[in-house]
């Protein structure tokens, strides 16, 4: 009797399980429905997750970027961004093998949370219609007070900055990249802006890498680090034409503790332009040219003040630059330069290799002023090649002359042996010559200046 119930309640329990088997079924076939709906999310999530970590990847396809180089990728850039910033050390990603075609665009904080990269291995193009730019914009691409962002991989971020820098809305069939050049004639509409956009800008970061990277063809300066601190800069290439005007290939302002290494820069204005209120610079193993060199300044302009210190350039090529290593100031500014080194600088064809000009001015005339901006502790070491003008410039302040300039092992040879060049020139200009220089820089007054009034620069710095 026993057995007969044991065997039953076995077959009920069948009965049960086939019963549940098939309502599980309609239930679920009852839901395909919401699942179709939210099964991208779903595997956006699950893609997201990388292998042996918690750190979430978010690429912009997945966010409806089409990377056709023709339609306008700006708004799922945005939206990666906006996933990205709420998870810490997330990676936004731009794929290999696609070109989006990004509008101005701002990556923002503060509210971020830190350690985001921005992994570039595609190609980001800007918009050359005149439309995509209303009056004229600063910046193009911009990421602003954010902690520890990091930009990496091998891609490309390209300006298209002929449109700009010939003041007009045609562009040459003829350039390299033939893939977009039917893209940018098809979008052409209006003249551009006066107003020329800086192609990458840093604002209010601490803890920036940039590496890897390229950015080609901004309309002005290629990247840019403003009010940053702890920047970090190690192969980065930046591309322009020599004749494209104002095209800096790095700039920095009011940024602390910034190391550039490993880079290539090619562009229309100075390679490296440091601006007031930087500090703890540290250049190295960078080949310039075409260009203007690296500059600092111009400073003081508009009698406002300005201070830059602790500066170091070492381990530099230039070639067919306007000049190698710069220092310059406008007439009526205040503050200080102080503490630069620039050593083993290696110079080719290079119109003037060493210049301090504290007379710069770039219009057709400046008013003359007394007031200036003070330079001292200004050192030169081993700075050889080729120049095509002069080989050291130093035009000093009548008011305020350059102090504590130093030189040992310059060797700088005109380009064209049998015809005579300008020799050095130096006005107001004291220091001292550690070592034989050739050619000779005899126009170094040594000592101190008797004028009064540099201590105080130096002091509201």
């Amino acid at each position: 009797m026993c057995k007969v119930n044991l065997t039953n309640v076995a077959f009920l329990i069948l009965i049960g399980m086939l019963f549940w088997s098939s309502s599980f079924e309609v239930c679920s076939a009852r839901q395909g429905k919401h699942w179709s709906q939210t099964k991208a999310s779903f595997r956006r999530q699950m893609a997201a997750r990388q292998k042996g970590g918690s750190s979430a990847t978010f690429n912009v396809l997945d966010y409806g970027a089409k990377g056709d180089g023709r339609t306008d990728d700006t708004k799922a850039f945005e939206a990666a961004w906006a996933a990205a910033c709420k998870l810490e050390a997330s990676t936004v990603m731009v794929p290999l093998g696609s070109v989006f075609l990004v509008g101005p665009i701002s990556f923002s904080g503060p509210n971020c949370q830190p350690k985001i990269v921005f992994q570039l291995d595609g190609k980001i193009i800007a918009p050359t219609s005149s439309s995509a730019w209303g009056s004229g914009l600063l910046q193009w691409i911009e990421f602003t007070k954010l902690e520890g962002i990091i930009i990496r991989g091998k891609g490309t971020i390209d300006g298209q900055g002929s449109v700009w820098w010939n003041d007009s809305p045609t562009f040459d069939p003829t350039a390299e990249d033939s893939t977009t050049n039917g893209m940018i004639s098809a979008e052409l509409k209006g003249k551009m802006p006066s107003t020329r956009p800086t192609a990458l800008r840093f604002y209010g970061s601490n803890g920036v890498t940039v590496t890897g990277i390229t950015i080609q063809n901004s309309p002005q300066t290629h990247l840019k680090f403003d009010a940053c601190t702890s920047v970090q800069v190690s192969d980065f290439r930046a591309s322009s034409p020599g004749n494209s005007l104002n095209t800096d290939g790095i700039h920095l302002q009011n940024s602390q503790d910034v190391v550039i290494s490993s880079t290539t820069l090619a562009c229309g204005d100075d390679c490296v332009s440091i601006q007031t209120g930087s500090s703890n610079v540290y250049i190295h193993n960078v080949n310039c040219g075409p260009g203007h060199g690296i500059s600092i300044g111009g400073l003081g302009r508009d009698n406002s003040k300005a201070c830059v210190s602790n500066i170091t350039v070492r381990d530099v090529t230039m070639q067919n630059t306007l000049t190698g290593v710069r220092i310059k100031t406008w007439q009526g500014g205040s503050g200080a330069v102080q503490q630069v080194m620039f050593s083993n600088i290696q110079v080719s064809e290079v119109e003037t290799p060493i210049v301090i000009d504290q007379f710069y001015c770039d219009k057709s005339s400046c008013k003359n002023q007394s007031s200036s901006v003070a330079v001292s502790g200004i050192n030169y070491a081993n700075i050889r090649g080729t120049y095509t003008v002069k080989p050291v410039h130093f035009a000093c302040s009548d008011s305020l002359p350059c102090s504590g300039v130093s030189l040992s092992t310059i060797e700088l040879k005109s380009v064209q042996e049998n015809h005579r060049l300008d020799g050095p020139f130096c006005w107001e200009t004291y220091g001292e010559l550690k070592t034989a220089t050739e050619p000779p820089i005899d126009c170094l007054e040594t000592g101190k200046p008797s004028k009064a009034g540099t201590q105080s620069n130096f002091e509201s710095c």
